[in-house]
């Protein structure tokens, strides 16, 4: 296991998407999105930063909720916004389950 250096991989969470229609927050008000990323605390489902309202970087501050997976099909990455590092696959996992892969989206 590669390790990113991230110091909060003990907030990743076993989430469900709270939607798998797209962007929550672009649903709620009908915008539009990019790509969509999942918070790996609670499961809010934002849009990426190349999406005009940039949902996830604001839930991000709104919560504090420090780490996000990539939602798009075939990509296996999350971000730490507080560490501002890339983490692999295997650094996503729960910490209570070691062993469990966190959902496909």
């Amino acid at each position: 296991m590669k390790t990113s250096g991230c110091r909060h991989i003990d907030s990743i969470r076993d989430v469900r998407p709270s939607t798998t229609a797209g962007c929550e927050d672009c649903l709620r008000i009908g915008g539009s999105w990019v790509h969509l990323r999942l918070c790996m605390e609670c499961g809010h489902v934002g849009c990426c930063d190349s999406s005009p309202n940039r949902h996830a970087t604001k839930h991000y501050h709104a919560t504090s909720h420090p780490i996000i997976r990539s939602l798009e099909p075939g990509e296996d990455w999350g971000w730490c916004y507080d560490d501002e590092v890339m983490l692999e696959a295997d650094e996503l996992r729960p910490a209570s389950h070691p062993g469990q892969g966190v959902p496909a989206p």
